[in-house]
């Protein structure tokens, strides 16, 4: 980033929600002390609570880096954002200190990960990835159809896959494709994942 003078922002929200227990995702700031980049220059990291505490609606996070870029980063963020209130300030501190719901969340994420794929096992292609708590499977008919048909009918809100990916030379990775969120609980994965059976099989 030095030689062609720009900075590495890493948006690392999903940094926390990961599958394997023993193999955590390397952050862009340990990366960059494993090259000897021991003061993070050029470099920011942003975190969230939204996905490591399922925490979406209090907009609690930080950013850390470069102190030289952070230095800038506070006089904007003084003019241009808004400070959060009393209540969802002691709320994030004691969520930012507890590790231990964040390793509860990984291991319900593997439950439902195993439940739902388990369910659809067969019915459409997919396979489970390393983070996160999505699943992409490939339709057999167009994503915005399909999102769209699937609500009418079945009452399963999907986003469409090509709704997320942009295109490029003429390709959107995210045609055919569509986004399972396993936000909700075990019981409402496995019966959105047999409404979501149901349905294929009526088309």
């Amino acid at each position: 980033s030095a030689r062609h003078d720009f900075i590495l922002a890493s948006d690392e929200c999903y940094s926390e929600i990961y599958c394997d227990e023993d193999k955590p995702p390397v952050g862009l700031l340990q990366a960059a002390q494993v090259a000897g980049n021991d003061d993070f220059d050029r470099c920011l990291v942003f975190h969230s609570l939204s996905k490591r505490s399922n925490a979406p609606g209090l907009r609690s996070g930080f950013v850390a880096g470069s102190s030289a870029v952070l230095q800038a980063f506070y006089r904007y963020r003084t003019y241009h954002g808004c400070a959060m209130s009393l209540a969802v300030q002691a709320a994030s501190c004691v969520a930012w200190q507890d590790e231990t719901h964040v390793v509860d969340n990984r291991r319900l994420y593997r439950q439902k990960f195993a439940l739902t794929l388990d369910e659809l096992k067969g019915s459409v292609d997919l396979s489970q990835p390393d983070g996160g708590f999505y699943l992409w499977p490939r339709v057999p008919i167009d994503d915005i159809e399909f999102a769209r048909s699937l609500m009418e009918r079945e009452n399963v809100c999907v986003l469409p896959g090509s709704y997320l990916g942009r295109f490029n030379a003429g390709q959107n990775p995210g045609t055919n494709r569509i986004r399972i969120a396993l936000v909700t609980e075990p019981t409402e994965c496995i019966e959105a994942a047999q409404r979501i059976k149901h349905y294929l099989q009526t088309i």
